[in-house]
């Protein structure tokens, strides 16, 4: 299904992994091998498709610049850089299917290989030549810090609302898909006005992804999450099930208190999670985002490329089904 709807950018995402091992540019030959093994594990490309989509939404020919497809495998690169951190962070031992970095390597590779992407992405970034985009997507690798500092001061806290939920989930993932849709807008002009509708749908489809993400952490598979299902839970990262889920089950807390530290926990947690209607109220929260996110997107666009972006929408919250 994810294919088909991306058919009208196929081309051009064939054209985009080719363009991102060039990039890397790394003479190190273990930060160009680190950074290889990421981009040759896969991933759905979603934030790259996203901003060609835009790219092609708003120009007047239906075209995408050549500094739009950068600002493409620029976001494809901040986020693989914000992955091999995670990982490190949450001893993620597979990725994609495949090892992570720093269990390949090691860690201090993997920081360094993250680090590097990070630079490397920035370097391009300033290559564009316009600082307005510059400024707005320099701001997302401050807020994926910001994130990782509220996720992790929020370890096994069972008194966490589902406002500090989604204000976290905005700095770690809605961030970068909100800057870089603002940013296509920009390299082609748009006006303030539409540059912030598309910043919008960027931002309500990317809290949108994390709360799938979330649902499927406690119901889906490694297949479908890209990491071992249950991991963020074995982390302490309360997320949106777990608290829609412990205002109906009181004995969440005991097991969260404890920090899952007793055999079975894991798996009890996930049980009471299935019990409550705590999965239904994640996915209507889901489903609130889309609709916020399309409710930004004004109607006056009547190309391909419009469509396919409602047509991604729905499949992001699909992918619980």
């Amino acid at each position: 299904m994810y294919k088909n709807i991306l058919l009208p950018i196929y081309e051009e995402l064939l054209h985009l992994n080719e363009n991102l091992k060039k990039m890397i540019g790394a003479k190190n030959p273990i930060l160009y091998a680190a950074a290889e093994h990421l981009f040759d594990a896969g991933g759905k490309r979603i934030r790259p498709a996203i901003v060609l989509l835009v790219a092609k939404a708003t120009s007047p020919y239906n075209t995408i610049s050549y500094e739009q497809h950068r600002l493409a495998e620029i976001t494809e690169i901040i986020h693989t850089a914000s992955l091999v951190h995670d990982d490190v962070i949450d001893e993620c031992n597979t990725r994609r299917g495949v090892e992570t970095v720093h269990k390949t390597f090691n860690t201090k590779i993997a920081v360094l290989a993250g680090d590097f992407l990070f630079a490397q992405s920035s370097w391009y970034l300033a290559n564009l030549n316009n600082l307005e985009v510059v400024k707005t997507i320099s701001k997302v690798i401050t807020d994926f810090a910001e994130g990782e500092v509220r996720q992790g001061s929020n370890n096994f806290n069972y008194k966490i609302s589902i406002d500090d939920y989604i204000e976290k989930s905005f700095y770690k993932t809605a961030s970068l898909i909100a800057a870089s849709c603002k940013g296509a807008a920009m390299l082609n002009n748009c006006n303030e006005n539409i540059q912030n509708q598309f910043y919008l749908y960027g931002k309500h489809l990317g809290l949108a992804f994390q709360i799938i993400d979330d649902i499927l952490d406690i119901i889906g598979s490694n297949t479908s999450l890209g990491k071992p299902a249950g991991s963020d839970l074995t982390n302490g990262y309360l997320t949106s099930p777990v608290i829609f889920a412990l205002e109906e089950n009181k004995s969440l807390y005991t097991l969260i208190a404890r920090e899952f530290k007793n055999k079975g926990d894991i798996e009890y947690a996930i049980e009471i999670i299935h019990k409550t209607k705590a999965i239904y109220k994640a996915k209507d929260l889901a489903e609130e985002h889309i609709q916020a996110a399309l409710n930004a997107l004004s109607n006056q666009y009547t190309c391909e490329a419009y469509d396919t972006l409602q047509l991604l929408s729905s499949y992001i919250t699909h992918r619980v089904y």
